[in-house]
This record gives structure tokens, sequence and C-alpha cells, in this order.
């Protein structure tokens, strides 16, 4: 679902979502990620619709991680969440 409150403007409507902002040293970088409640369910589903991905699944400090290998070369991690999460509240 969308609206177009201005002509070429899509609004999208999306889940609910979280943004992590960390503290860092040196440069700094930005990352976009997704998030799910099932990583190995999400990835068949994802599968079957043609996406592949790099290597295994992996523990990781905050999560369960792989990495979607996305048309146009495109790399983007999805994780299932071992952290706390705002959207519990």
């Amino acid at each position: 679902d969308y609206v177009e409150d201005t002509p070429g403007w899509l609004i999208f409507k999306l889940p609910p979502a979280e943004v992590g902002v960390h503290p860092s040293e040196g440069s700094t970088k930005h990352a976009l990620c997704l998030m799910c409640d099932d990583l190995e369910a999400t990835m068949a589903d994802l599968r079957d619709k043609g996406i592949e991905f790099r290597g295994e699944p992996k523990a990781e400090g905050f999560g369960i991680t792989t990495t979607m290998l996305l048309p146009g070369g495109v790399e983007l991690l999805l994780y299932q969440p071992t952290h706390a999460s705002p959207l519990e509240l």
C-alpha cells in the first residue's frame, strides 16, 4: 500500500521497524539491514522467490545473520535478532 501525497513522491506502508544508532571510532559508515522473526523460514520463502544467499547463517552478537544476494549485485544483511527490541515495549 502507498500514498502519493505529491505527484511522483510515493510513500509506502511498512511493517514495524527499528533504527539502531551505534557509536563509532574513526570514520562513520551506514548500513541497511532487514530483520525477521524466523531466519530459516524467511530464507526458504525468499529462495522460492529466486533470492540467493552467501554462506550459511551465523551467530553474531546481535542476532543470527545471513547475506542476501539481490538483483543488480546488491548485498543486504538479513537477521533474526537476539538483542532487546523496542518493538516488545
